[in-house]
């Protein structure tokens, strides 16, 4: 894993991530190699563009979830339910307003990667 300019770190198999500043998690996409789904990537690290959009889910978002959910779980736990969709464009992320968070139908920028991630 490494930078790949000042908002994207570079994965294995063809991947990228950044930090979402909507739901606070990494989001990770596929935009070489073989892995599916793919995004189109215009290869710039520091002003990304990604089509199409992210759509991340986890929790009882997720279509099909059976049983109890995370959100079910103790208070004080690290995991949470959550759907956050977005464009990423030009080093900006444009949340829809179908996600679950507080940022939901707002654009800012993605945050520049920080050493060491918490």
């Amino acid at each position: 894993m490494s930078a790949l300019g000042s908002k994207l770190r570079q994965l294995e198999g063809g991947r990228v991530s950044f930090k979402c500043p909507g739901c606070g998690d990494w989001h990770m996409l596929n935009v070489s190699g073989q892995g599916r789904p793919r995004w189109t990537f215009n290869g710039d690290g520091d002003a990304p563009t990604f089509t199409p959009s992210i759509l991340y889910r986890a929790g009882h978002y997720i279509p099909g979830s059976k049983g109890g959910c995370w959100c079910d779980g103790p208070e004080d736990a690290d995991f949470k339910c959550i759907q956050c969709h977005s464009f990423v464009t030009d080093g900006r992320i444009r949340f829809l307003n179908d996600c679950s968070h507080d940022l939901a139908g707002q654009t800012v920028d993605l945050p520049d990667l920080t050493y060491p991630e918490a």
